[in-house]
């Protein structure tokens, strides 16, 4: 398996993130937010959280438009696996490669917790290592990680079976728990939610580790050959 972990200034989950990634038997490359063009071959480009450009304007609104994510956007719409976590998931928004938005959290207040959260589908890349309905548990951290977005958005991800991921007690106000998203061909997932903060056992937990594994395990079997 090869990854690439996207690095913007201000990214602050970029190498736990590829250790993780790491951890599940990928080889990761460090792409740096004014690069140009991916390394070859990749199975899995991962963007990070952190507060990319110190969350100016919206978070995650510069990133999306620096010059490596024409590069993303353009492996994502010819099959390629993206994820993006927290500061990533609204990069990917933001870049159009997901639906909605993610606004300041309902309370106000930046949100540093472990989250529960129950998994809404196992149809994917990313999930295919847990169960439909299970309960696992992972960190937040994020001031902006209220996901909302029209009724008709919402009401199609739910008829698709793209949610990926909700609250079992909603920290943010995010619309209908929605914890994470997929996108319409299932290989882009955003999620606010850290799997890379739960992904060895220091950690506290190793829920997380499910994810990068599955992924993995997903990429063994052929799931992604069509890409």
């Amino acid at each position: 398996m090869k990854a690439a972990v996207i690095v913007f200034p201000g990214s602050n989950c970029d190498r736990d993130l590829a250790l993780a990634l790491g951890n599940a038997g990928a080889a990761v490359s460090m792409v740096w937010h004014k690069d140009t063009v991916l390394p070859d071959g990749l199975d899995l480009v991962a963007v990070p959280g952190g507060f990319s450009f110190g969350d100016y304007l919206r978070c995650g609104a510069i990133a999306a438009r620096s010059p490596v994510m024409r590069a993303v956007v353009g492996f994502a719409e010819g099959g390629g696996a993206v994820l993006g976590v927290c500061n990533g998931f609204q990069v990917l928004i933001e870049a159009g490669l997901l639906p909605g938005a993610l606004m300041r959290n309902a309370g106000l207040k930046f949100v540093c917790a472990t989250a529960g959260l129950v998994v809404a589908t196992e149809a994917s890349p990313f999930t295919g290592g847990y169960a439909a309905g299970a309960a696992i548990t992972l960190p937040i951290a994020h001031h902006d990680g209220n996901f909302v977005a029209e009724a008709a958005v919402l009401d199609r991800l739910e008829g698709e079976d793209r949610v990926a991921f909700r609250y079992a007690a909603n920290p943010n106000g995010s619309q209908r728990d929605i914890a994470g998203i997929l996108s319409a061909n299932r290989r882009v997932l955003g999620m606010m939610p850290h799997p890379e903060r739960a992904a060895e056992p220091a950690h506290g937990g190793t829920d997380g580790a499910r994810l990068f594994a599955g992924f993995a395990a997903a990429l063994g079997a052929g799931a992604l050959q069509d890409a």
